[in-house]
């Protein structure tokens, strides 16, 4: 073989070796995090009756902020879709929305929080999926046994709080609070089977997920509406937590509520 034909073999297997050593580590994935990095959990919430997901609106960015992901869906009949609100929709219906979000959005070990009635809503995703969830948080929420509704628990508070009705479908109850014609985002009209239907739970792998209740306690106020809920999370064993403010803090102090969930987040996975 010729003298330079040879040189230039060699050099050419070189130069496509080198390349192909280059590709490789150009290529090769990089870590998405060293192995003592802990990834902040995906925080999904369920929001309370007559609400929406805009209720979480102004707690997503700090939140974000923090480094969390977020959900905040609106189930089914409620806020931006309240259009789809029909006799039909059933506390069961509530529960398989969210169940839904968790297995279309492929969501594992999530902090699901669920407020006031959504209390309701986390009882029967956390029997349904509990090995998606690594913390449930009960934020002035619900506590249901297995069959039990929310008329069977709160029926007389309801009677204060909303008409059935109203000047809506009979099939609906509606708010005392929101005074016709107010633009949104505004409490709607609730499906009165998602209060009538009872709760199915039985599945034992829901009661190892830990579990937090959060209290709210108005300023100068040492009882609350949800006290009886608080009670029922202390004869399970879970941590109760006290925060001063309304029932809706997430709207009207969206701050002070960030803190209080973050310390109850991170509480038990060790990242303070």
């Amino acid at each position: 073989m010729n003298y330079h034909v040879l040189r230039w073999t060699v050099a050419r297997r070189l130069l496509v070796g080198v390349i192909a050593a280059m590709c490789m580590v150009a290529c090769a994935p990089v870590p998405s995090e060293t192995p003592d990095e802990i990834t902040s959990p995906t925080i999904v919430f369920v929001h309370g009756a007559w609400g929406g997901g805009w209720q979480f609106h102004k707690v997503q960015p700090l939140l974000e902020k923090a480094g969390y992901t977020v959900y905040r869906p609106t189930l089914t009949g409620l806020g931006e879709r309240v259009h789809l609100a029909r006799p039909e929709v059933g506390l069961s219906t509530h529960i398989e929305d969210i169940v839904n979000v968790l297995e279309f959005e492929d969501l594992h070990d999530i902090v699901l929080v669920g407020h006031s009635y959504g209390g309701m809503v986390i009882a029967g995703i956390a029997d349904r999926v509990p090995e998606r969830i690594a913390k449930l948080v009960y934020f002035d929420a619900i506590v249901p046994e297995d069959g039990e509704s929310v008329a069977s628990l709160v029926g007389d508070a309801i009677d204060t709080m909303a008409t059935a009705g109203g000047g809506a479908e009979p099939w609906q109850l509606v708010p005392n609070w929101v005074p016709p014609g107010k633009p949104p985002p505004v409490d709607v009209p609730q499906p009165v089977l998602t209060f009538t239907e009872p709760i199915v739970l039985g599945n034992p792998e829901a009661a190892s997920i830990p579990t937090v209740f959060l209290l709210t306690l108005e300023p100068g106020k040492d009882t609350d509406d949800f006290d009886v809920f608080a009670d029922r999370a202390r004869a399970r064993g879970w941590e109760v937590v006290e925060m001063e403010g309304g029932h809706n803090p997430q709207w009207f102090q969206p701050e002070a509520f960030v803190d209080v969930l973050l310390r109850v987040v991170l509480e038990e996975s060790g990242r303070r």
